[in-house]
């Protein structure tokens, strides 16, 4: 593993950690690229607070932090500006009109939950409901329609408990869309980690069968799982297991390799 795009900082509220830790914790590791993707603010109306995102008033200190590194360490390694963002309908515009003044290098997709993000469960809480899947389908698609995603970060955290053939109807769709349009799907090492709900077998064998490409990402929130050879190797076998070669297990995205090897 040459790069991580996604990486959190304590403004989350569920990190700990300096950026500084995370970087020299990459550097440690033999990484190339770390690219910071704290989940992004969003505008809430009438007050509303999410407990596990920066607020908007400390965005500019974020990047700022970020673009600081990065002159600091421009010889040791490339370090990137970068959002985990959730498309929530209602609070698109106003979060574009946000960021717009930022220097970003990315943004990655993590839909965590659905409609305005304030009224829906977490999509990693089990469900039954055909329509929650349903919608959290139609959801991400519509976001990566943007063209505003480098990625989408751990797609297959939605954990439907139904029938099984509704689940591979549904991610059947997705997986071809993001086939058919080149994004690649993030194996979240978190998940690995931590014996999650994702990754789930029945979507990688899904992506498997689609051709979808596949790239890892630490979901760090910590600075020592900026890298984590263990999850890796757990990963591996994973993907060998579920039918995905690793000639689509993409190390860098959007430039040459530069013969950097994993």
């Amino acid at each position: 593993m040459i790069a991580n795009y996604h990486t959190h900082t304590w403004r989350c509220r569920h990190a700990d950690g300096t950026e500084r830790e995370y970087v020299e914790n990459a550097i440690k590791a033999g990484l190339k690229i770390l690219g910071f993707s704290d989940h992004t603010p969003q505008v809430y109306p009438g007050g509303y607070r999410s407990s596990v995102k920066m607020l908007p008033s400390e965005l500019e200190g974020y990047v700022d932090t970020v673009l600081s590194l990065k002159r600091e360490y421009k010889d040791d390694i490339e370090i990137l500006l970068g959002l985990e963002t959730e498309y929530l309908y209602t609070l698109w515009e106003p979060l574009l009109k946000l960021i717009e003044p930022y220097p970003l290098d990315y943004m990655i997709l993590g839909q965590h939950y659905l409609g305005d993000g304030m009224h829906e469960k977490y999509t990693g809480m089990p469900t039954m409901s055909a329509k929650y899947l349903q919608d959290y389908c139609s959801q991400t698609k519509e976001a990566l329609e943007t063209g505003k995603f480098l990625y989408f970060a751990h797609p297959d955290v939605v954990w439907y408990m139904g029938p099984g053939r509704i689940y591979e109807e549904e991610m059947t769709k997705l997986c071809r869309y993001c086939a058919q349009a080149g994004i690649p799907l993030e194996m979240n090492l978190l998940g690995v980690r931590e014996g999650r709900n994702y990754p789930d077998e029945r979507f990688w064998k899904i992506a498997a069968r689609e051709g979808n490409s596949v790239i890892y990402g630490s979901d760090a929130h910590h600075a020592y799982h900026v890298y984590s050879p263990g999850a890796i190797a757990m990963a591996n076998r994973y993907l060998k297991k579920w039918g995905i070669p690793r000639e689509r297990v993409i190390d860098v995205i959007g430039r040459e390799a530069k013969g950097w090897l994993r």
